[in-house]
């Protein structure tokens, strides 16, 4: 299969992936325990021919599943704008931090709970621009403050997220690095 027919099949499963997560999150109300930035960052490891598409996969993924809740579901999909941009702007930020990575599976580990946290980061200072604390510093570090006890959900689904797609990945690598060793023998 060619490189860029691989890309794209890898684009569509992990856009499906992340919108299946959320949804799925959703239903079983778990809060934030979706590994959205995982998929993000693994998206910016593994596609590296084709950036643009890497950040289609966040884009995408998150904005599908929007979709889903404001039209099948009492969940709204869409609200405010500057906490709903910046929640797309933590998953793009995921992404980038992907491209940067250097293939380790400490590394992996690392960069997830990173991803994560810049996520957390981005995300909430989305709901403090929303204005639902107030706009001044007492009103910023409630807002953080407030995201506290989902951030260790997101770190959850986000290491079990990556540790099944970073390990997974590293595992097929070395399988097939061992099969064309011993082809060539």
């Amino acid at each position: 299969m060619k490189r860029n027919n691989l890309n794209i099949l890898l684009v569509v499963l992990l856009i499906i992936m992340a919108a299946g997560a959320r949804i799925i999150n959703a239903r079983l109300h778990m809060p934030n325990f979706a590994p959205l930035a995982a998929i993000s960052l693994f998206s910016g490891f593994i596609i590296k021919d084709k950036r643009g598409l890497a950040f289609l996969v966040p884009i995408f993924g998150q904005l599908f599943a929007d979709l889903y809740f404001q039209f099948f579901t009492a969940i709204p999909g869409f609200y405010d704008f500057a906490g709903q941009l910046c929640n797309y702007a933590g998953l793009v930020a995921a992404t980038v931090l992907g491209t940067r990575m250097v293939a380790k599976p400490v590394n992996a580990l690392a960069y997830t709970f990173g991803a994560s946290t810049l996520f957390f980061i981005i995300s909430n200072f989305g709901y403090y621009l929303g204005g639902w604390n107030t706009y001044s510093f007492a009103g910023l570090i409630k807002s953080y403050a407030d995201g506290i006890p989902f951030f260790k959900y997101t770190i959850a689904g986000d290491m079990a997220g990556g540790v099944l797609l970073f390990g997974s990945y590293f595992l097929a690598t070395q399988a097939f690095a061992k099969k064309t060793q011993q082809a060539s023998i």
